[in-house]
Order: structure tokens, then C-alpha cells, then sequence
């Protein structure tokens, strides 16, 4: 494997500022060595009725910024979040069992939109660069008892939508898709590189 950060000659730390494990395995798939910082900020503070894209990008700065604060070595430090729209209102994760069953339940059957905001920040010079990507999903109609049995292996509760494509049920509940595919997962990766590379590039 050929790593991205030897491609783009980059020299020095590369900091996540996310637990979540689906980021952290794509940037691994990319070659990255990765220091995980997660950022705490309050995310109820936002308008939800702001334009998605908006939400997600501003999420995905408030968590770069706050890392990148904390440190003091020269590093780029990446933020990022991801959020589902149907009908145009955001679907967050979800609370409980019941408010994963009635999302899911709003999800079958019908195209929602998966939004994932990213935002890199070079520590050395402070700049920063943010953008999103936005992919569409389409779910197959979906059986009461399929959506239950999906919520008590756990996996829905710590994503957005109370689903992930990548899980075995998450996967079948899925007719088809438009755009990128990684976007759905948490980190779309072409956006990244080429965001990553304008970071590194421009000065």
C-alpha cells in the first residue's frame, strides 16, 4: 500500500478529532497514522434550520478548532460530522430504542440525503479549510420486525439516521445509492484527499 501521506509529503502528526472507529479505519486505509483527540463542544447550539451543508461544516470547524487549540506541536488536525436529512429536517443520533425504531421507520421506504461535513486545520500556519459532501440513499420498505432486530445488536445507537451501510443489517436496508458511498460511512475520501492536498498545496 501506497500511503497518502507519503504522496503528499506530509510531515508531521495527523490528528483526528473524532472517536469514532469508521473514521479512524478509513484514514488507516489510507496509510495515515493517526493520534485521536476527540473535541467535546456542545452541538445542540446550532440552528437545525440552517442549510445542511452549513450544519455539518460548521460542526466539523467547531471540533477542528478546538483541538487544534490544545496543541502546541505543528500538526493537521481533522474534524468532521455527519448528519442525515429527510424532508429537509436533520436526523441526529438516536436517543433510545423507540427514537431509533421511529427513525428507521422514517427512513423506509424512502430517499433521504447523508451530509458529512470536514474540516482540516494546518496547526503551523493556521489555515483552515472546510467543505462537505452529500450523497442520497434510498431504503427498501422495511419490516417491523427487521428495523428491532437491527436495534438490539446496539449498533444504531451511536450514528446518525440509527443506521450505518457498513453493518450487515445496515447494508440490506439499503436499495441503492447516489454519490459516495465512504460519505455515508462518516469521511468522504475523495473530498478529503482533494481538500487535504489544496491544504497542503496552497499557500
Amino acid at each position: 500500500m501506497f500511503p497518502i501521506i507519503k504522496l503528499l509529503n506530509i510531515n508531521k502528526p495527523f490528528i483526528l478529532a473524532s472517536k469514532s472507529p469508521r473514521r479512524k479505519k478509513l484514514l488507516e486505509q489510507l496509510g495515515f497514522e493517526l493520534t485521536i483527540m476527540p473535541a467535546s463542544i456542545n452541538e445542540n447550539d446550532i440552528d437545525e434550520n440552517i442549510p445542511p451543508a452549513d450544519y455539518v461544516m460548521e460542526l466539523s470547524s467547531r471540533k477542528a478548532r478546538k483541538v487544534a487549540a490544545n496543541i502546541s506541536e505543528n500538526s493537521i488536525v481533522l474534524g468532521s460530522d455527519t448528519t442525515v436529512v429527510l424532508d429537509r429536517k436533520i436526523i441526529n443520533k438516536p436517543q433510545s430504542k423507540d427514537h431509533a425504531f421511529e427513525m428507521l421507520n422514517m427512513l423506509s421506504g424512502n430517499t433521504h440525503k447523508v451530509f458529512t461535513g470536514i474540516t482540516l486545520i494546518d496547526t503551523e500556519n493556521n489555515k483552515m479549510i472546510s467543505d462537505f459532501s452529500e450523497t442520497d440513499v434510498t431504503f427498501r420498505k422495511l419490516e417491523d420486525n427487521e428495523i428491532w432486530a437491527y436495534i438490539d445488536t446496539g449498533s444504531p445507537m451511536d450514528k446518525a439516521g440509527a443506521y450505518g451501510i457498513q453493518d450487515d443489517f445496515g447494508a440490506v436496508f439499503v436499495n441503492h445509492i447516489v454519490g459516495c458511498y465512504y460519505n455515508i460511512v462518516g469521511l468522504p475520501l475523495e473530498k478529503f484527499y482533494v481538500t487535504l492536498k489544496k491544504l497542503i498545496n496552497e499557500k
